[in-house]
């Protein structure tokens, strides 16, 4: 995405032109400082008029002498202005100004909004081609959200608390919020998951909900048919009896048979329908024969009713014959207590008992001895009479489901027997009859649309099939494993122009943590496990330029081709002698002077290699004398002696 700050701006409080700030497309911008210059609120700021959810602009000079803070991008949409009002005593504001322009003129002053910050963000969407699609259908969960320009934003900035860290490599993912959707919306940063994979997603979703809702009404279609099927026989027998049927017709097997006759009744001249006394003698039969198959299965029905009520005795008896059993083995246990005492105690105890207390001791003990043995050859029948109960119960109820269904079709053949008795009413009953049967078989029609239903199933299944490919897990871990992959490379490429201590070692990038992994023989060590602050800014350095370059090669990446570090050099120095008194002034050792000239080397390196495509701000205390006369380094302001806030907002 070509998106280049052209302008930072500060609009003050009082009656002043504004301070601008103006840095050049596709070159590395250098802003060098003292310390309390401003030069750690650059980031803030911008971030802040690109639709931060809170202001995190340092409070104090700044924030009391600016009204309105803004920036000039430039977009292929031509340059956009976006300017948010500061917002005092509240964390935020959604005042914003938008100005839209070929080339855009700094307003002298800003007095009123012209819009909001939603407006703002969805602008800032749709020019970054982002994905109006949730990362999942129906979540509720805000890490599975769409992506915004603000998830952005984390691959952009690298403020001062962020640059050498050995925790965080990315922008504001020290924070659960953050951190989460990050790594989420990691995999469609990169490729894995496109616009198209998330909008199968929401396909997908859709047509399994009606998958769902087409099997369900599929069900109820067969289960009506089915019952309706054991009902078509009972409607041909009526028609026989009631003469719209030869009594000699024959009831097919076969189910489309029975409904094209049906069909042709409903057809036929109810005034030529005769009742006939073979016709009633077909329904008289049928209810004979039931009546037949309903004793018989009532006489089952008691048989199997009478075994379990024997079955159930069965257990009772054997329970209270092997409880009255270990009654009598409780009551007897004395024995052996007693011949227990014999054994041990000096004087016989059982003496004391009397004459003939020995010999009865023992008879009490041979009599437990042989309960002892009586209860454990008692059978226990509880397993086996268990598994017989069940099958009997079981088999119980399915008689008994069919004396329903007997008594069922006897209550309504007699019904229908006893009016087609009745000769003298039999046209309105035919009437009757043949209405009932036309609704039924209209309601059979409209209820067979299975064929038709099935079709449209079997339709949306090939169409989930194909979805299912689009949004395949293991396509998409291919494609996030070539992507981590051309980024891994890169970054092994650049980190040896740094100032690492393992200049060789490949660097994984671990997608789950946000870190990277040095790979070191047989060990992989996480960026936290290592030391120096030069390794940490080597590695956050490194791949953030991997990254811009996978998104440079990517056409139409969405990410801005802009990077911002402030205070990269901060792990090598200032580094002050006690006896300075200028506090700006640094003492450098070579080696910091060559490790710092290294990282803005590559930068330059970086940038002319994108071709104008891509542009870095430096926010550094390190001045020309570190880093002057590299190729695409240029000097964008020098705040020694002055600041971001001019010092003359400062005496009003």
């Amino acid at each position: 995405m070509y998106f280049q700050l052209r302008k930072l701006i500060l609009w003050p409080r009082i009656d002043a032109p504004p301070r601008v700030v103006t840095f050049q497309p596709g070159h590395v911008n250098v802003i060098s400082g003292a310390s309390k210059t401003g030069k750690s609120a650059v980031i803030p700021i911008i971030d802040y008029c690109l639709g931060a959810d809170k202001c995190a602009i340092p409070v104090g000079v700044i924030r009391e002498n600016c009204g309105w803070f803004g920036i000039i991008v430039e977009t292929v949409e031509g340059q956009k202005l976006l300017a948010r009002r500061e917002p005092g005593d509240q964390q935020k504001t959604g005042d914003m100004v938008l100005i839209e322009a070929p080339q855009i003129e700094v307003p002298t002053r800003i007095e009123e909004k012209n819009t909001n910050l939603d407006t703002v963000k969805n602008m800032l969407n749709r020019l970054a081609g982002l994905t109006n699609l949730e990362f999942e259908p129906g979540t509720e969960n805000g890490f599975k959200s769409r992506p915004s320009f603000r998830d952005l934003m984390a691959f952009t900035f690298q403020p001062q608390n962020i640059v050498a860290n050995p925790d965080v490599m990315f922008f504001k993912a020290d924070t659960t919020e953050h951190r989460e959707k990050l790594k989420t919306i990691f995999p469609y940063i990169l490729g894995a998951i496109t616009g198209a994979v998330l909008q199968a997603r929401f396909e997908l979703d859709r047509l399994n909900r009606i998958l769902r809702r087409k099997e369900t009404e599929l069900r109820a279609i067969v289960s009506a048919t089915s019952a309706w099927q054991l009902e078509a026989q009972g409607w041909l027998r009526q028609a026989i009896e009631l003469g719209l049927r030869p009594a000699d017709q024959v009831i097919p097997a076969d189910w489309p048979s029975v409904v094209d006759i049906l069909r042709r009744i409903v057809a036929s001249n109810s005034r030529n329908a005769r009742p006939t006394l073979a016709g009633i003698d077909v329904t008289l039969s049928r209810l004979e024969r039931l009546r037949s198959e309903e004793s018989e299965v009532a006489a089952k029905l008691s048989e199997h009713r009478q075994r379990l009520n024997e079955l159930r005795r069965l257990l009772e008896s054997s329970e209270a014959y092997g409880g009255a059993m270990h009654i009598q083995r409780d009551r007897l246990s004395l024995a052996n207590w007693l011949r227990d005492m014999v054994d041990t105690e000096p004087e016989d105890p059982i003496v004391k008992l009397g004459q003939g207390g020995r010999d009865q001791l023992m008879v009490l003990c041979d009599n437990l001895d042989a309960l002892e043995v009586r209860l454990k050859s008692h059978p226990s029948l509880s397993d086996t009479l268990d598994k017989e109960m069940l099958r009997q119960r079981s088999s119980a109820e399915d008689v008994l489901s069919r004396l329903n269904e007997i008594r069922a079709e006897i209550t309504g053949l007699e019904r229908d027997s006893d009016a087609a008795k009745e000769a003298a009413d039999h046209f309105d009953r035919i009437e009757r009859f043949l209405g009932r049967l036309e609704q039924a078989l209209q309601l059979y029609d409209r209820a067979d649309q299975s064929s038709d239903l099935r079709d449209e199933i079997a339709k949306l299944r090939t169409q989930i099939e194909q979805l299912q490919r689009i949004i395949s897990e293991a396509e998409i871990r291919r494609k996030l494993n070539n992507a981590l992959s051309r980024i891994e490379n890169s970054t092994s490429q650049l980190v040896p122009r740094l100032d690492a201590e393992w200049p060789d070692a490949p660097v994984r990038l671990i997608v789950e943590d946000l870190t990277v992994k040095i790979i070191r023989g047989s060990r992989d060590d996480y960026l936290w496990e290592i030391g120096s602050g030069a390794n940490w800014l080597a590695y956050h350095v490194a791949l953030t330029l991997a990254l811009q370059k996978f998104f440079l090669a990517e056409p139409n990446h969405f990410v801005p081709g802009l990077l911002i570090y402030d205070q990269p050099s901060q792990v090598y120095f200032p580094k002050r002698t006690a006896s300075e008194e200028d506090l700006d002034g640094v003492l450098l050792r070579d080696q910091d002077i060559v490790a710092v000239r290294k990282v803005f080397a590559l930068l330059g390196d970086e940038v002319k290699a994108a071709g104008g495509r891509l542009q870095i701000i430096v926010l550094d205390h390190a001045d020309q004398d570190v880093w002057g006369g590299l190729a695409g380094v240029d000097l964008t302001e020098e705040w020694r002696g002055n600041a971001l806030v001019p010092t003359e907002w400062l005496s009003q």
